[in-house]
């Protein structure tokens, strides 16, 4: 997965084209650079499941 595809995915998530975004644990790294490099990423709830993946979700208000 490259970052182009994942701005792609984050950006579906934004404008609710996609509730939620199911990011298996061999992606997660990759995944989670981008993320941590946006000015949204305050918006952007990751929730852990069993074995490592993630769940990504895209808030309306930003996490504390």
């Amino acid at each position: 997965m490259d970052a182009s595809t994942i701005e792609e995915i984050i950006n579906k998530l934004k404008d609710k084209e996609i509730t939620e975004y199911y990011v298996k644990k061999e992606d997660f790294l990759t995944f989670r650079s981008v993320i941590v490099n946006r000015d949204d990423f305050k918006y952007i709830r990751g929730i852990a499941q069993r074995g490592g993946d993630v769940i990504y979700q895209y808030l309306t208000e930003p996490r504390s």
